[in-house]
């Protein structure tokens, strides 16, 4: 029963990398396809190859998620158990905010999953590794997008102002194929690695795995790559058409300085931090700083705070589905 439960927590892990795929593939293109500088189509091709391509590039994120619950004095399908309804109380919040266009966050969602159930199931919480790398950088990579953006933005209106405005639109939207690249790969480097260390903690649980060696086994590391490769090529029209229009109406200028800003915070974060940010808080505050340059009344507020509200929720809304489906999944089991 044990290898079955295994099997289940690995497809479920990668059922939610999935839809972290088509959740968020918004987050790297919508900028790109709302200001023309590419095609729906082409968009989401290029994101879906960086995605692959990121999440092949580190793993400093993966066993910061690994970390969050440490699953002792209870069995190993207890443990197994814990793990599955975090990941199921993740996707069943993803699918809410999906169903209507709200882009909150995956990244925090799995958190608080997997802390919702670990406290439901009775295994140690370390609370002092999600205050450090998740609550703090939460709190900070929203702000420091939104700073970084509407500062390149200045920063470029500055430069070209004498320029013909027409001219510089054309040559940034050449451009933000370039910065959609980059923020594609931020993208993959980011979440992908959150499912890798889902997996790699419910196989470390199980005991086929040691929880010391350095290096993820490579099957957990390329089909949570093609997992979150293929959500992304699937799409997520409508959080794409709140992050691309309305929020703000972007040009190509506002749209290369939101993407390069989400970008900088994603890459500084993963390699320097190893923190799971969201990659959807950090391009929607870059949007936000970025429009904000024309005038503050420009970005409509509204919208943010809708979007806000649901990053407040995120967190005890996922935890506690989470927890529900715990004491569900408990009965279904007849764990002790």
């Amino acid at each position: 029963m044990e290898l079955a439960i295994v099997v289940t927590v690995v497809v479920v892990a990668l059922a939610f990398d999935y839809t972290n795929g088509f959740h968020d593939a918004a987050n790297a293109i919508a900028t790109s396809v709302s200001t023309r500088a590419l095609t729906p189509r082409i968009a989401l091709i290029l994101a879906a190859v960086m995605n692959f391509v990121g999440a092949l590039l580190g793993q400093e994120v993966a066993k910061t998620v690994q970390s969050v619950l440490t699953i002792n004095g209870v069995s190993e399908t207890h443990g197994l158990v814990i793990v599955l309804a975090g990941l199921l109380g993740a996707i069943t919040w993803n699918l809410i905010t999906w169903y209507f266009g709200l882009p909150s966050s995956s990244s925090h969602a799995l958190i608080g999953g997997l802390v919702g159930a670990g406290l439901a199931g009775g295994v140690t919480v370390e609370w002092q590794t999600i205050i450090d790398k998740v609550v703090i950088p939460m709190v900070a990579s929203p702000f420091v997008g939104f700073v970084l953006a509407f500062l390149i933005m200045l920063a470029i209106m500055w430069i070209f102002r004498r320029r013909n405005p027409h001219k510089v639109y054309r040559g940034f939207r050449m451009l933000q194929t370039l910065s959609a690249a980059g923020l594609a790969l931020g993208h993959g480097l980011q979440d992908a690695q959150k499912t890798m260390g889902v997996i790699f903690l419910a196989v470390t649980t199980a005991g086929y795995y040691s929880t010391t060696q350095e290096e993820l086994p490579l099957w957990i590391v390329i089909s949570s790559a093609a997992a979150i490769s293929f959500g992304t090529y699937s799409g997520g029209w409508r959080i794409m058409r709140t992050l691309g229009r309305r929020i703000i109406h972007l040009d190509p200028a506002r749209g290369f300085s939101a993407e390069t800003a989400g970008t900088i915070v994603l890459y500084t974060t993963a390699f320097v931090f190893e923190a799971p940010i969201s990659t959807t808080h950090t391009i929607t505050s870059a949007i936000m700083g970025a429009g904000a340059t024309k005038r503050f009344s420009a970005v409509r507020w509204g919208v943010a705070r809708s979007i806000v509200t649901a990053w407040i929720l995120t967190f005890p809304a996922a935890g506690s589905a989470a927890a529900l489906l715990y004491v569900v999944l408990h009965q279904v089991f007849r764990l002790p």
